[in-house]
């Protein structure tokens, strides 16, 4: 399967061409300001899956922890992804992929730390950090 996606402004393109995987909604404060809302929601990819289409040098990477970042559009802001230890995307933002992206939300992650005005209601697993098994750099 094959997708495709972009930021707002049109400017960064790129294409996904394996499954994604590990989908979930993260209710951390990083994530809520990232995406300003209650909750981003990302998908897991392999890097090698990954290729810009067009706009890589529109990309803004920035350090959100230690070995990991977050990438956006330096345009419009869009979030597109993360990644750990090292330059490629480990994780795709879910809204910025065009039609279905053939996986949907299997968890929420980081509920702990999620802002006190937003309910979950649906019943999907919530988990105070990160899955058992999730953490990036883990092994399964």
């Amino acid at each position: 399967m094959t997708v495709q996606g972009g930021c707002l402004c049109g400017a960064v393109r790129y294409e996904i061409s394996g499954p994604l995987g590990d989908a979930g909604s993260c209710y951390c404060s990083m994530c809520r300001r990232a995406h300003g809302a209650a909750f981003g929601t990302y998908a897991k990819l392999n890097e090698n899956d990954f290729k810009w289409l067009s706009g890589e040098e529109m990309v803004a990477k920035f350090e959100s922890s230690p070995n990991g970042f977050r990438c956006f559009c330096r345009t419009c802001g869009s979030p597109l992804g993360a990644g750990a230890d090292g330059d490629k995307l480990g994780w795709v933002t879910l809204g910025t992929i065009e039609g279905d992206p053939g996986v949907r939300p299997q968890a929420h992650i980081f509920v702990g730390s999620k802002a006190p005005w937003y309910e979950i209601t649906d019943g999907l697993p919530q988990f105070e950090e990160w899955p058992p098994g999730q953490k990036p750099g883990q092994s399964d």
